[in-house]
């Protein structure tokens, strides 16, 4: 099986739309092949080991979501913890989202087919490969197709329960934002969330169950790369030539901008010293040994702090009983059509159709610096060149048609700084309200629990 991909789909699966608080574990970027579970070749005789009310919840399905832990963690580069406490803390997390699937069925919330479509495109995305390459990769890891968008489809489902029950619990205030500031000048380290690298690497990956001879050749492999590194060779060049990292040959081994929060602990830890431009010592996880530039690193929230800005415009489209999204999407599908071909404008298009505030200025959303926009709506801006438009995208607000303009390099404003620590106090808020409401629902759920599983 080829553990790298499957621990990569599936970690999209499990943190898609997920609060951070929720997550636990963060998808990251793709650096090496996975390990898989202990025993996980064998399936045991399956038997309930919880109940939900009157759902129940199997040992398989326990073991299961185990195994895609014990990739991710691996893919991470993370330490593993005991089996017996990752099954308890995934019976319990099942327990959790079995709870919120049943209030969201039974308070009417729907994902239809479309938006499903789109996580899968979206996931094909982040792997550099076609839709149609995804789905034979599933085949091949023996990832069953149907259940994978069932996954996806109750992950979209319960983000959306969680948007409409969280949205009107957080508040920002201004005290709020002086609070984190005073807290961030006085901290000792700064958030991770405001650190920002883009960083490149170079993965010499190690085969599962390694031979001591193995682990020796690999590091001795490492070793001479990093030392070409470091006598001046091109890194991009070094990458495409010889990192075992996926995609590393189409991408020179760059992971992208990535506020540290969400890159590997091994990688932020690495570079938390080093200037642009610098390179780590080899570095071993269980994926096998990394060697790590820095290509860029800025810190947020900070006025006069250098961003990438980007220039874009949109048309939102607002689901309702006259407008499924389904039919949504479509009509937007073919604004685009007909923008390409030169038949009709974006701008006149927005002024005539576009449901929110920008619809008078052609859908013109001005300058807009990183966490402005939610998170689906900046990843496609992020994916694309100057003048190009998106496929339809779904938020929590609409579906949107969105057309890139422009992007430029630009220094915070007093102003500015504010609303990216806005942003992420929001954030922060929404997290600790997650919480807490989780613990309402699971609260009024009927548990029964049998059998532990094995």
């Amino acid at each position: 099986m080829n553990s790298r991909f499957l621990a990569l789909a599936f970690a999209a699966v499990l943190a898609l739309g997920l609060p951070a608080a929720a997550q636990g574990l963060r998808a990251t970027p793709q650096l090496g092949p996975a390990r898989a579970a202990p025993d996980s070749g064998t399936r045991a005789a399956d038997f309930i080991v919880a109940v939900v009310n009157s759902e129940p919840i199997t040992n398989n399905e326990v073991r299961t979501r185990m195994l895609r832990y014990e990739q991710q963690l691996a893919q991470q580069g993370s330490a593993m913890p005991p089996r017996a406490q990752l099954a308890r803390e995934v019976l319990e997390r099942l327990i959790t989202e079995k709870a919120q699937l049943q209030v969201a069925r039974e308070t009417g919330v729907r994902v239809d087919d479309s938006l499903v479509d789109q996580a899968e495109q979206n996931i094909a995305r982040q792997n550099g490969i076609a839709l149609p390459e995804l789905r034979r990769r599933m085949v091949a890891d023996g990832i069953d197709a149907a259940r994978f968008r069932e996954d996806l489809r109750n992950q979209i489902m319960l983000q959306r329960l969680r948007d409409r029950e969280l949205e009107q619990r957080v508040k920002v205030t201004d005290l709020d934002i002086e609070q984190y500031l005073r807290d961030q000048e006085h901290g000792a380290t700064g958030d991770p969330a405001l650190t920002e690298l883009n960083l490149a690497h170079i993965l010499v990956a190690l085969p599962e169950s390694a031979s001591t001879a193995q682990v020796a050749q690999a590091e001795t492999r490492a070793r001479e790369l990093l030392q070409r590194a470091r006598g001046g060779e091109d890194f991009a060049k070094l990458a495409r030539e010889n990192s075992d990292a996926a995609g590393a040959a189409q991408n020179s081994g760059v992971i992208g901008v990535r506020t540290a929060d969400r890159l590997p602990p091994l990688f932020v830890d690495a570079t938390r010293e080093l200037a642009v431009g610098g390179v780590t010592d080899v570095l071993r996880s269980a994926a096998g040994f990394h060697i790590v530039k820095v290509l860029e690193k800025r810190r947020l929230g900070t006025a006069g702090a250098t961003v990438t800005q980007s220039h874009a415009r949109h048309i939102l489209l607002r689901p309702s009983a006259q407008l499924s999204e389904a039919a949504a999407r479509q009509k937007l599908a073919d604004f685009k059509r007909r923008i390409e071909a030169g038949q009709a404008d974006f701008a006149q298009l927005a002024r005539e159709n576009s449901q929110d505030a920008s619809a008078r200025s052609g859908g013109d959303l001005g300058w807009s610096s990183p966490g402005m926009f939610v998170p689906e709506f900046e990843e496609a801006i992020n994916a694309l060149a100057p003048g190009q438009i998106a496929e339809p995208v779904v938020t929590r607000f609409g579906v949107h048609l969105i057309q890139l303009l422009e992007r430029r390099e630009s220094k915070l404003t007093a102003r500015e700084q504010r609303e990216v620590v806005r942003n992420l106090v929001r954030e922060r808020k929404l997290d600790e309200a997650y919480l807490q409401w989780a613990q309402e629902v699971r609260g009024r759920a009927y548990v029964e629990y049998r059998e532990p599983p094995q």
